[in-house]
């Protein structure tokens, strides 16, 4: 009958229709889904990766990732650790696509004076890498005196030299802005306190 094949079409119209609206239905809860997902959510998924990171001053650098904060990251490569501000990274290689939530609020609320901090009470010799405008960068060696809410101050010193009155060549104050990098000196590494 006629209406056998009237009645089979028309269910498998709406079959196809209601297969559409699923589909774009998943389709939209993917989209929000991913919408909410944060950059530090995909770093906190990407922790114990080999990952690349390029910075503002254009170099690359490739590790491990070793702790993410609130406003940075550690990455350990073979003889240093890189603290990296989120601010001075243009683009990361090798995420993956997990992301995970921050399990605290602690964790949530290591900016980048919690992690300048710990490195002050560590008194670890240090490289700070200065953002510049032009050029092949500007860096300088010391340790970490003070650490204000948006500044720290280093003690510039001779590499080798211990952090003594008299081994300081000058102190100069840094604003956290201008950080586009600081790394640990020769094979030192940052201490487990920092992360």
């Amino acid at each position: 009958m006629r209406w056998d094949s009237l009645f089979s079409d028309l269910e498998g119209q709406f079959s196809d229709a209601r297969a559409l609206e699923a589909e774009a239905e998943i389709t939209e809860r993917a989209r929000v889904e991913l919408a909410g997902i944060e950059l530090g959510d995909r770093l906190r998924g990407a922790l114990g990766a080999e990952i690349k990171v390029v910075l503002i001053d254009g170099r690359v650098l490739r590790g491990r990732l070793s702790h993410v904060g609130s406003e940075w990251l550690v990455l350990t490569e073979k003889v240093r650790q890189w603290l990296l501000p989120l601010s001075s990274i243009l683009s990361y290689q090798g995420l993956g696509r997990v992301a995970l939530k921050s399990e605290s609020r602690i964790q949530q609320s290591l900016g980048i004076a919690s992690a300048l901090r710990a490195l002050a009470r560590d008194r670890a010799e240090l490289v700070v890498h200065l953002k510049v405008a032009a050029g092949d960068g500007y860096k300088v060696q010391g340790v970490m005196d003070r650490v204000g809410r948006d500044y720290f101050d280093l003690a510039v010193l001779q590499h080798g030299e211990v952090r003594r009155a008299g081994n300081v060549a000058t102190v100069m104050t840094i604003p956290f802005g201008s950080l586009a990098a600081l790394c640990s000196a020769g094979n030192q590494s940052f201490s487990s306190g920092s992360g």
